[in-house]
């Protein structure tokens, strides 16, 4: 999707209420891929890069991801009243889904074809996460730190993570400071070369 089209925003805060309902409503196992396309795509309220950017802000925040993301989404374009609306719209359908869910699964939990289908949401989830991971690449181009690093950094956050079985507030604050070293030695590095052009 080129990133020159103009963007769209949210006609109200009922806009955001619906629309964040209807993407929770879609994410079994992870809202990430949804997020990205409903947002990004079929939306349009931001470019991949700036949904690259939020996203990262909103995984460093304390709290689940997709919440921090829409509480940031709702508040950019309605203050509080747009990030509550966007809040409620991802929390109400969703939880009274779960009640119900988890009142008809309480006494076939233990069945071995429930066990299967929950091991089969998992290999779906991750799957979807993998893809849009893949599927935003391309929007790092554009990002200071530049794609080799990126790679850089992705990798070894794997391998602390899912390898070495690191706790995640280390990998966050050593890796994590690593990164926005760089990446603001990367934007000091952009600001004083229009400076020294001549």
């Amino acid at each position: 999707m080129p990133e020159e089209l103009p963007l769209n925003r949210p006609k109200s805060k009922t806009d955001l209420f619906v629309s964040f309902t209807f993407l929770a409503l879609q994410g079994f196992g992870g809202v990430l891929a949804v997020v990205q396309r409903e947002v990004v795509e079929r939306k349009r309220w931001m470019t991949p890069t700036q949904f690259v950017e939020d996203w990262a802000v909103a995984q460093i925040l304390p709290g689940p991801n997709v919440i921090n993301f829409c509480l940031m989404i709702g508040g950019r374009y309605f203050g509080l009243a747009g990030a509550m609306a966007a809040l409620a719209g991802m929390l109400a359908a969703p939880t009274a889904v779960l009640l119900v869910l988890a009142l008809a699964f309480g006494s076939v939990s233990d069945l071995a074809w429930a066990q299967g289908a929950l091991r089969g949401m998992g290999a779906v989830a991750a799957g979807l996460i993998a893809a849009t991971g893949i599927k935003l690449i391309p929007a790092l181009k554009s990002n200071p730190v530049g794609i080799g690093m990126s790679a850089a950094i992705m990798l070894s956050t794997f391998i602390g993570v899912s390898l070495l079985r690191w706790p995640l507030i280390w990998v966050l604050l050593g890796i994590g400071s690593l990164a926005c070293g760089w990446a603001y030695v990367q934007l000091t590095r952009q600001a004083i070369a229009p400076k020294a052009a001549p």
